[in-house]
């Protein structure tokens, strides 16, 4: 298939009641090895990503160097490739459309893009994210291939606790239409995991909501039931994988 092809079929994983599970990778070995087991596709997330080569989330490492990983992924993998692209690595609309053709170039099929103001706290006007996802769009549209932009909100994982994520609903539910006006395709609440609150924003918005499953968020079936249409890991792959070889690696140093 096309690249084209191959971000069409990406788009169609995402299925309301019926979810696409991504068990996250961070380079080429470990999306070979989640490939191997049946996946339908793969993603990377920016915090393993980040770590497995020594750096800190939010950008720490340098896009170049992130491309080349994912580079080396979708070249390893006959699986549609998500890019977990954080704030895109620049403020700049116009550099923000010269990396999201770079991404491509890379050979991803879809993104996650947040809406967190990296360095700092809070999260960006939902006007200004808005104009950054259409020039994502734009830019996507300039390539030809029709990218899976994952709009990621931030709102319930900037530290606010489940009881008080009720009162986050509105400007969620607001943000996830704004979005939806500017061109994303679905749309990531990480953090949020209370059953109600999850059924409450997959009725609201038309775009496929990601649920990221960290072990507080309710299980499988039960987000199917919810009508979630994605079910994420986050750094949890890396850190079990890290936590194994650290055992083996003390069963085989000792004497």
């Amino acid at each position: 298939m096309t690249q084209s092809d191959t971000a069409r079929t990406f788009a169609e994983l995402h299925r309301p009641g019926t979810p696409l599970i991504l068990y996250n990778a961070w380079d080429a070995g470990s999306a070979k090895a989640i490939a191997k087991a049946g996946a339908p596709a793969i993603a990377t997330g920016s915090w393993s990503l980040a770590h497995a080569q020594g750096f800190d989330d939010g950008q720490d490492m340098p896009l170049e160097f992130a491309l080349h990983i994912l580079a080396r992924m979708t070249a390893s993998v006959d699986l549609p490739v998500s890019f977990d692209f954080e704030a895109g690595y620049s403020d700049d609309l116009g550099t923000l459309a010269t990396n999201m053709e770079r991404v491509i170039a890379a050979g991803a099929v879809g993104i996650n893009f947040e809406d967190r103001i990296i360095g700092g706290a809070g999260l960006l006007a939902a006007s200004i994210q808005a104009e950054r996802i259409a020039t994502l769009r734009k830019a996507a549209k300039s390539t030809g291939v029709p990218i899976f932009i994952n709009a990621r909100c931030d709102i319930f994982f900037q530290g606010a606790k489940p009881d008080a994520h009720p009162a986050l609903m509105a400007e969620a539910i607001e943000r996830a239409q704004i979005y939806t006006d500017a061109g994303a395709d679905g749309l990531f609440v990480p953090g949020l995991v209370t059953p109600e609150l999850i059924n409450e924003i997959c009725a609201a918005t038309s775009l496929p909501v990601n649920i990221m499953q960290t072990g507080k968020a309710p299980d499988h079936q039960t987000l199917a039931d919810l009508r979630v249409a994605r079910i994420s890991h986050g750094p949890a792959p890396y850190l079990t994988a890290m936590a194994s070889v650290t055992e083996a690696a003390k069963t085989a140093l000792a004497l």
